[in-house]
Formats: structure tokens, C-alpha cells, sequence
């Protein structure tokens, strides 16, 4: 076979073992390859849940469309498919968002403020994964908000 210079599997990533229980932890450097992928295993595991929820949304409305004879039932089940059309507009709002975190980690930008550059602590990427602001800097980006609401 002619050598081409590529080395077989270069384009493949390393997979990075990760015990069941690992959790980010503040002694080791931020966002070490163990760090990315428990981010990246749980963008995606969350990713997957909204996107089934979705699809079960659709089917369910494929399937309710049907006529109901009694004006208050009917106006109660379009209600109801307003409140989970709303729902459904917010998790795709949030796939898009996982998606840019996702990107981020591909990137080498997760885990940093976009506002400070500092890292997004561990506590707030584990509780918000999709956060792209440090906790000090989101509170800035309120309160500046509120004021100009306040107008």
C-alpha cells in the first residue's frame, strides 16, 4: 500500500475514558480533556432528551388532531396545544444553545466568559452547561438590563 502521509485514524479523536461517577473538580487544570468530555457527554445526553420530547410533541399533535364537538372541551385543547407549541419554541430556543456550547467545546472556547475571558466556574457549568457568561458578569448583564427596562 502507497504511503500517502496521513497517518490512519488522525481525524479520529482519542476517546477519553471517564468513570461513571467523574465529576469536574477545582484541583485539576479547568477544562482538561476529562472536564470537556463530562461537558460534552451531558450537552449531548440533554440535547437528546429535548429532541425526543420534541418528537413525541409532534406525533402527539399529529395524533390530537381531531374534532371535538363541545365548544369548552375544544377551546381547552387548544390550550393546551398553545402551552406545549410555546414549550416546545422555548427546548428548540435551548437545542440551539447546546449546540453553541457544543461548538464552543470543539473550539477550545468552553468554559470561558465571553464578557471577562475568566473562567465560568464548575459549579455554574455543572448546574448550566450552556452558560457563556461567569456568574459576576451574568449579575452585571441583569442588573444593566433591569435598568434599562426600568426606563
Amino acid at each position: 500500500m502507497p504511503d500517502t502521509g496521513l497517518d490512519e485514524g488522525a481525524d479520529m479523536k482519542a476517546e477519553v475514558f471517564l468513570p461513571e461517577d467523574y465529576r469536574p473538580a477545582e484541583d485539576e487544570p479547568f477544562m482538561n480533556e476529562r472536564q470537556l468530555e463530562y461537558f460534552r457527554r451531558k450537552l449531548n445526553t440533554w440535547r437528546s432528551e429535548l429532541l425526543e420530547g420534541s418528537r413525541d410533541t409532534i406525533e402527539g399533535l399529529q395524533d390530537g388532531t381531531r374534532a371535538i364537538p363541545d365548544v369548552a372541551d375544544r377551546a381547552s385543547e387548544e390550550t393546551d396545544r398553545a402551552l406545549e407549541l410555546r414549550t416546545r419554541d422555548r427546548q428548540r430556543k435551548l437545542v440551539a444553545k447546546i449546540d453553541s456550547a457544543l461548538r464552543r467545546i470543539e473550539e477550545g472556547e468552553y468554559g470561558y466568559c465571553e464578557v471577562t475571558g475568566e473562567p465560568i466556574s464548575l459549579k455554574r457549568l455543572d448546574a448550566r452547561p450552556i452558560a457563556t457568561m461567569s456568574l459576576e458578569a451574568q449579575e452585571r448583564h441583569e442588573r444593566r438590563e433591569k435598568v434599562h427596562r426600568d426606563d
